[in-house]
């Protein structure tokens, strides 16, 4: 099957007065990806076979797996078509992409030969669907998506690296497969308590995964991260069982915007999902850094006693910190205690109105809390968590 020949696709520099895609426009996008719907992962396979064959100086920068690129690049391009009427969610998903693709070596003049061989895929799949104003419109949005991805990217480069070497520095094995391990950047690593960073090991190059330090900015610099080892698992499993004080890992640049400075309400809402606990422990220790001016209710959930991750560590915080309450939930044993799931312990202890909430945990839990939160009255623009696609603890 011969390839339909693709408009020429070129990236511009972005201006205040380009109108946004056109409502015809949009709904053109999204009526074609309805189309390749049913084949994404086999266009994902094509579109980097393509990609590679047509300009193969860019292979060196993936890994030799490519499965966990190609569902990334897949969840990229369905978040970029749900918020195509989304110009201020556009920019800012569009902006995380380009400086986080800096640690890939990404240059502006890869952005074309990408553009060309996304809508040959798309072409391809679409089959007859494909038309001449469908083309039109994706090298239109395209082409708004590169800008702001080249634009994130030279704004990034200005004041930063793009990674950081860090040095393993201390490694503790917590048992259950989990084991925190400590690095030291070997130049200044500035991040937000909240945020999610990505990471290379030496063992696994190209290969980055996304991790939350467990811990507020130190004084000496250093980073905890609660990494548990997967089934499968690649990075994790290096991590625990593979890296030794004095192994240098990569560090990407941090990322995501659930952070102390996004709360509008003086009491917290922290829940926190089996082992999804490092970003509200670094969230925590914010806090009390800055001098304990908000009240945090925590909840910590599990399906078992036993796995409720860092209750210990919490509980010694609450006895030191007025403004702290640890609620644990246990959703499949019965134990003295809470039981029963997140969702259900929240609308149960509510109403969190007035509170800003902080979820992590595995995204059917975070959706859950989310929309049982929202019925009871809660703004969803006070609920804060990290993309379904950067799980802290469950990445391989």
């Amino acid at each position: 099957m011969e390839d339909p020949a693709p408009p020429a696709v070129t990236t511009r520099a972005a201006t205040s007065d380009e109108p946004p895609l056109s409502a015809h426009e949009i709904t053109l996008v999204r009526t074609s990806v309805s189309v390749v719907e049913p084949f994404a992962a086999e266009m994902t396979v094509y579109f980097y076979a393509i990609l590679f064959a047509r300009y193969p100086e860019v292979r060196p920068m993936f890994p030799p797996g490519m499965d966990a690129q190609r569902g990334r690049l897949l969840r990229a391009l369905l978040r970029i078509v749900d918020l195509v009427d989304d110009p201020e969610g556009l920019v800012r998903f569009c902006g995380h992409l380009g400086r986080d693709h800096r640690k890939f070596g990404t240059l502006s003049a890869h952005f074309p030969a990408v553009g060309e061989c996304l809508l040959a895929s798309l072409a391809r799949y679409a089959g007859p669907a494909w038309t001449a104003d469908i083309a039109a419109a994706w090298t239109k949005a395209y082409g708004v998506v590169a800008d702001v991805m080249i634009s994130a990217a030279e704004e990034d480069e200005a004041r930063r690296p793009a990674v950081w070497p860090a040095t393993v520095v201390h490694k503790v094995q917590r048992g259950h497969g989990i084991a925190e391990v400590t690095v030291r950047p070997h130049i200044p690593y500035p991040y937000a308590a909240g945020q999610y960073v990505s990471l290379e090991t030496p063992w696994w190059p190209k290969q980055w995964r996304y991790y939350s330090p467990a811990n507020a900015p130190r004084r000496d610099g250093t980073l905890t991260f609660h990494v548990r080892a997967v089934a499968g698992g690649t990075v994790s499993d290096a991590l625990v069982h593979r890296s030794a004080v004095g192994d240098v890992l990569q560090l990407g640049a941090p990322m995501g915007d659930m952070v102390l400075d996004a709360a509008v309400h003086s009491d917290l809402l922290c829940v926190a999902g089996g082992t999804g606990l490092a970003p509200i422990r670094a969230i925590v220790e914010e806090v009390a850094r800055r001098g304990g001016r908000h009240q945090v209710d925590l909840f910590l959930g599990a399906r078992t006693g036993a796995e409720l991750y860092g209750v210990d560590d919490m509980l010694r915080m609450a006895q030191q910190h007025h403004w702290l309450t640890i609620r644990g939930a246990v959703s499949h044993e019965y134990i003295p205690g809470i039981r029963g799931s997140l969702p259900q312990v929240l609308a149960e202890y509510g109403p969190w109105y007035q509170h800003d909430v902080y979820l992590s945990g595995p995204a059917p839990m975070v959706v859950s809390a989310s929309e049982t939160l929202t019925l009871h009255g809660t703004q969803s623009d006070r609920i804060h968590h990290d993309p379904f696609e950067t799980p802290v603890l469950s990445a391989p």
